[in-house]
């Protein structure tokens, strides 16, 4: 990969330089707040306050840490843009990067300037106003349309806006890298460009996975459905030793093994597909034997363990059994290199934890190589309490690792190159 990164820049100097930098702190926000949890923001409760806002899980914020030190030790003026959810193209207070703001003063030690827009009066007022050393972060790059516009004029004309506050661009939102964004992909093509020590690492560390895995190369795979996953099934699957697959998206294949799933999550327009993909994965795609089987979603509802030939008629599965638990940690246990990525069940409801839970704290046993691929998996380790510096690697991208599994060219990336 011919990319120039952070220590390029630092060679050439920044002191007295303002440098851009891409960051991905799209965080959760605590639901039980009314603040929207963009991995599921479908169901999270409306009308919070930003004000009331609370951070569930900084993760992203401190993955970007180590980049920012750098710039800010080496004398830099640094602003910082990302976006946060999903809003569309307006201002809209749930998604307000306020709180983030807050967050990262915190964890730098230091304030972070915080600009009530992205390229506006306040934005600009923030950035004019920085010393060598200081930290400025922008408003919701999402709040401004040109950001995920797909007119490239409009795209343009915001990344032109965007550009005019650096003289230099660090990327390292590894979590953006696939999208087609203003911040991402045109603003490099506008200033000199560098990965950023997050990105640097990512795409290290899946060039590994994806070319030259060490064997015996485990994955395991859960989230609630095959077509989320199921390109990067396709381009796993002739490389894989063995194929582990937990979650909602378990019960497409169970059916496709002919069993019953009772009201648990069910692709039907998927079942022809995971029943090719298991015959050609015969011997290496590993399904659960049993599933924790519920009366309803709900941390309160009657639940009982069962076999997956005997799941009830009126009953969902909302998690893989101990039995299963034991056979997948087994499979981990021989491994040289780990992918895992998915949830085994509803972790986040207590009850329906201990699968996810069990999984992960096999895989933290594996003396090769293991990695964590983003999203809800990093959520998982963190939520669930486990030590982080169990893993090889975390991802902050999940959608982008998975992507980049695919063999998918990443416009973050390609911009980097050019």
């Amino acid at each position: 990969m011919s990319i120039r990164n952070l220590d390029d820049l630092l060679a050439e100097g920044v002191s007295g330089r303002r440098v851009l930098v891409r960051a991905d702190l799209n965080v959760p926000l605590d639901k039980q707040t009314g603040a929207i949890d963009d991995h599921n923001s479908a169901s999270a409760p409306q009308g919070g306050t930003p004000d009331r806002m609370r951070i569930a899980d900084d993760g992203r914020i401190r993955a970007v840490l180590p980049t920012l030190t750098a710039l800010r030790d080496a004398g830099a003026a640094v602003v910082v843009c990302s976006h946060l959810g999903r809003p569309k193209g307006a201002p809209d207070p749930k998604y307000t990067l306020a709180p983030v703001a807050a967050r990262l003063g915190e964890l730098l030690g230091a304030e972070v300037a915080f600009a009530t827009d992205t390229v506006g009066e306040s934005a600009r007022k923030a950035v004019e106003e920085l010393g060598d050393g200081q930290v400025a972060l922008l408003e919701n790059l999402r709040f401004n349309p040109g950001e995920t516009s797909k007119d490239e004029t409009e795209r343009g004309a915001f990344a032109d806006q965007l550009a005019a506050f650096a003289s230099a661009y660090v990327d390292d939102a590894f979590g953006a890298v696939h999208r087609k964004h203003a911040s991402v992909y045109d603003v490099p093509a506008r200033l000199p460009h560098f990965a950023g020590q997050l990105v640097l690492r990512e795409v290290e560390v899946l060039a590994r996975l994806r070319h030259e895995p060490d064997r015996p190369y485990v994955v395991v795979l859960g989230g609630s459905k095959v077509s989320d996953k199921l390109a990067v099934i396709e381009a796993l699957l002739p490389t894989v030793d063995k194929l582990l697959i937990g979650g909602g998206m378990c019960f497409t294949f169970l059916r496709a093994q002919g069993h019953e799933v009772g009201k648990s999550l069910l692709e039907e327009e998927m079942v022809d597909t995971c029943r090719d993909l298991l015959a050609r994965g015969e011997g290496r795609i590993v399904l659960p034997v049993d599933v924790v089987a519920a009366t309803e979603f709900s941390a309160d509802a009657a639940h009982d363990t069962v076999p997956v030939t005997e799941i009830p008629a009126d009953r969902l599965g909302l998690d893989i059994g101990p039995r299963t638990v034991s056979e997948f940690a087994e499979a981990v246990g021989t491994a040289r290199m780990v992918f895992w990525n998915g949830p085994m069940g509803v972790f986040e409801l207590a009850p329906f934890a201990a699968g996810t839970r069990g999984v992960a704290e096999a895989i933290t046993t594996v003396k090769g190589f293991t990695v964590v691929g983003g999203g809800d998996s990093a959520a998982a380790v963190r939520a669930l309490g486990l030590d982080e510096s169990s893993f090889g690697h975390i991802s902050t991208g999940g959608g982008a690792s998975l992507e980049y599994l695919e063999g998918k060219a990443l416009p973050g990336i390609v911009a980097l190159e050019q």
